[in-house]
């Protein structure tokens, strides 16, 4: 973080940090939660890798890759206006305005907004609406309602947006809930993105997982591996995975 920097929070709006050097503005029904920073680091960047992030809200992985990565150009589109007024504070306030591009809106148009040409990008992730079009109690908030319904767009308009930009062999990252697995991995095949990796997660030893964390490459060749299950508690406290994957966050909040 740029130690000059100053941020001005406004009201119902607080600093959460990432880690030691690095905060995001959250609040006012904008935040994220342990699905954010598991999908941030099932997906990290490698060196010098063009990204982007769908749905980005506040920004929290663009930042949480900028922070233990070395990413090239990161393209953060969000379709709440707030979210991205947010997010481009953040980004500022943390001094990555030269690598992260918070883009409003769509993106499903973000190819044609920000001029980034088709098949030019290593990574995207996603963390998308969980509950499908005509499911599920509908959240309160419009901004709830956005964030965990698909309400503004579909899995497969997700699926074909990062299709085209991504080059071959370029990795689609997203986490999704257990019960929409089939679908998920025929929408992403269909879509072009064959999927090759995938990772549940489950609290603890006695639940069943109630997150999988998912890689699919563009063009890739038939043949999944799954990872062992990522536990978020082990011997009544976080596990030692966990402890990695939260370290830097936790200590930042010391």
């Amino acid at each position: 973080m740029n130690e000059t920097s100053a941020v001005s929070l406004r009201e119902g709006e607080r600093l959460e940090p990432l880690s030691k050097h690095t905060s995001v503005i959250v609040g006012n029904g904008c935040a994220f939660n342990t699905d954010t920073i598991l999908l941030a680091d099932f997906s990290m960047p490698k060196k010098g890798e063009r990204c982007a992030d769908f749905g980005t809200g506040c920004g929290t992985i663009p930042l949480l890759w900028c922070t233990r990565s070395n990413p090239g150009q990161v393209w953060a589109a969000e379709i709440q206006p707030g979210a991205c007024e947010m997010a481009r504070r953040s980004v500022r306030f943390n001094g990555f305005q030269d690598i992260i591009h918070v883009s409003e809106g769509d993106f499903r148009t973000l190819r044609s907004r920000e001029n980034i040409p088709a098949g030019s990008l290593d990574l995207i992730a996603c963390n998308p609406p969980y509950k499908e079009a005509g499911t599920g109690c509908l959240s309160a908030t419009e901004e709830e309602r956005i964030a965990r319904h698909e309400t503004v767009c579909r899995f497969s308009d997700i699926a074909k947006a990062a299709s085209e930009l991504l080059r071959w062999g370029g990795r689609f990252c997203c986490c999704m809930r257990p019960e929409r697995l089939c679908g998920t991995l025929l929408t992403l095949r269909e879509a072009g993105l064959e999927p090759k990796r995938i990772r549940f997660v489950q609290q603890r030893t006695t639940s069943a997982p109630f997150l999988f964390l998912l890689q699919a490459n563009r063009g890739g060749k038939p043949g999944m591996t799954v990872a062992p299950t990522l536990l978020i508690e082990e011997n009544g406290g976080f596990s030692e995975e966990m402890l990695r994957i939260y370290g830097d966050y936790k200590e930042g909040r010391t």
